[in-house]
């Protein structure tokens, strides 16, 4: 299943009171794995930027006065979105962001349905912990040494090892219960929809005829075979 890890920045907190979004970051993952592919981009926001936002993110306005307006890359990043589930962190906050500026450029606002929130999975495994993204990676031992400020595309990178782990960990595919992502797929139905590899039945475990004939010739061959003893 592919799904699209995200994070913004932005010079607020209120995309419908004048703030804009900055910069997103966005990678890549099938079946809970990174591909590699990512999407990351800074945007000339057209506003100065609050002191109180570039002291979070380290983008001022100089740095971004010569970067694309969000309409010249709308594009792009809805062809790299498509049509996966988007996972953030705080996903309301990032979702207000990027719809508004979806809307202002005439593109259709991505589906709410879509958005899985990792704050909300968090919370359902470790009620009353700290949800904030350095809290759970510290939970999680994900090393974030290398992060001095936020920064989306590092941010997205944390999230998705954070993401990873609260999905079931590394060997998320060993587990003994149906909970797998293709699984999922195969009780919806729509299985082989996003992803290409072709499914295959299990294969039977059963002994054929000709092995069964031969497993008894060789139980037969066995001298004083202790299922054979009558019990003296």
């Amino acid at each position: 299943m592919r799904e699209i890890i995200f994070d913004t920045e932005t010079t607020g907190f209120d995309p419908q009171g004048g703030d804009r979004m900055v910069e997103i970051g966005c990678i890549e993952m099938i079946d809970r794995v990174m591909t590699g592919e990512v999407f990351h981009c800074y945007f000339n926001p057209q506003r100065a930027m609050p002191l109180a936002a570039q002291q979070v993110h380290g983008l001022s306005d100089i740095f971004l006065s010569d970067k694309p307006l969000f309409a010249q890359k709308a594009a792009d990043l809805a062809r790299f979105l498509g049509d996966a589930p988007l996972v953030a962190h705080n996903a309301s906050f990032d979702f207000g962001f990027l719809n508004m500026e979806l809307q202002q450029c005439g593109f259709a606002p991505m589906d709410m349905h879509r958005m899985v929130d990792t704050i909300a999975i968090a919370r359902i495994k470790h009620p009353g912990a700290k949800m904030s993204l350095d809290a759970l990676c510290t939970r999680y031992g994900i090393d974030r040494s290398h992060r001095v400020k936020h920064g989306a595309l590092l941010d997205a990178e944390l999230l998705a090892h954070l993401y990873i782990e609260l999905t079931g960990g590394r060997q998320i595919g060993l587990s003994l219960t149906d909970a797998s992502p293709r699984a999922a797929q195969k009780r919806a139905g729509t299985e082989g929809a996003d992803d290409p590899r072709p499914f295959r039945e299990p294969r039977p475990h059963e002994p054929s005829l000709a092995e069964q004939a031969r497993h008894n010739a060789f139980i037969s061959s066995i001298q004083n075979a202790a299922w054979n003893d009558d019990g003296r």
